[in-house]
């Protein structure tokens, strides 16, 4: 399965319908005073779409990423234009002050500044724009934060939503890569000393809202920390030599998808197709390659006919979409 032309118009045109509908929108704020009580767009002139600022920033990273991948496609222009508008430097200065509020300190953590730092990374892409010039302060912002961070975070959070450390830490070690030594440094590290003697995982998935494996997401990020001779053995003691691979990893049902939280579960058959496919990438010729992307497929065959129809899965999935079908990137 890989993103087609028609396909990436399909979700380029999703995703252009959600990134400036300013309503519905669930505001990640906290209220100091009457004097906080303003429309999302006046504290966040430029993610104020998409439900929730998380959402606007990777439907800015789908949009970035399709117009990278499909320059001539009509909606490429849109992209551009609307990108134009979007990332200037004045709208941008009103996101970074955003993070100066006492209250603000866990605001989006970590799901956020992780994407954002993705987001920063795509842009870098985009030579012709000036985008990832002007993302960089803000980007640079949250990698303060995810240092400082990590520098507390005693324990990982392995909960398969937005608190989840393990997905954080893959797409800004992602980001990190040629740009902070330091932080990618950090992240080996406290991934090793969180992850490093897992093993039989035995935990309760899929839970009734997730859309991230807990498990599959830890693996991916050791996949990317440790060589494939230490990451291999690694894998198989902790879901492969048990039978939970086998046994429990298979696609979930989605009971109603008007529904926001139970709509998460399409995204948890997204983003263990991203992890299965990433992870087989790793293994080589460890006989696990071929088993591990064929059901990366039929966890897809679940979901993408699902990433468009009702708005509260039509504002993020087609990001998760995305991360699968472009594996390896």
């Amino acid at each position: 399965m890989e993103l087609t032309g028609d396909l990436a118009r399909r979700f380029a045109s999703v995703a252009l319908g959600h990134v400036t509908r300013p309503y519905p929108y669930k505001d990640d704020h906290v209220f100091e005073s009457d004097a906080d009580v303003r429309p999302p767009r006046a504290a966040h002139p430029v993610f104020f779409g998409s439900f929730d600022w998380h959402s606007c920033v990777h439907g800015w990273w789908t949009l970035l990423t399709l117009r990278r991948h499909y320059p001539d496609m009509p909606e490429a222009a849109s992209i551009a234009a609307l990108a134009d508008e979007s990332f200037t430097p004045a709208k941008l200065a009103v996101e970074l002050a955003y993070l100066d509020r006492a209250t603000s300190r866990g605001f989006e953590r970590p799901y956020g500044w992780a994407w954002l730092l993705y987001l920063h990374r795509e842009a870098e892409r985009h030579t012709d724009r000036e985008w990832a010039a002007h993302l960089a302060p803000l980007a640079r912002a949250f990698a303060m934060r995810l240092r400082d961070y990590l520098k507390i975070l005693t324990y990982p959070i392995t909960v398969g939503t937005h608190f989840n450390t393990a997905f954080a830490l893959v797409l800004a070690r992602r980001w990190a890569c040629g740009r902070d030594a330091a932080l990618v440094a950090l992240i080996d590290a406290w991934a090793e000393q969180a992850f490093g003697d897992r093993s039989d995982y035995r935990g309760w998935e899929p839970g009734g809202d997730e859309f991230l494996s807990p498990v599959l997401t830890a693996a991916l990020l050791m996949a990317e920390v440790r060589p494939r001779p230490s990451f291999a053995p690694w894998f198989k003691a902790l879901v492969v030599a048990n039978g939970w691979l086998a046994r429990e990893c298979r696609p979930v049902f989605v009971s109603d998808r008007s529904d926001g939280k139970i709509a998460h579960l399409d995204g948890l058959n997204l983003s263990r197709a991203w992890c299965l496919r990433a992870i087989a990438g790793t293994l080589g010729d460890e006989g696990l390659q071929k088993p591990l992307a064929q059901l990366a497929d039929h966890h897809l065959e679940a979901a993408l006919p699902h990433v468009a129809g009702d708005y509260m899965g039509e504002h993020w999935l087609a990001s998760f979409a995305l991360l699968a079908l472009l594996v390896p990137e």
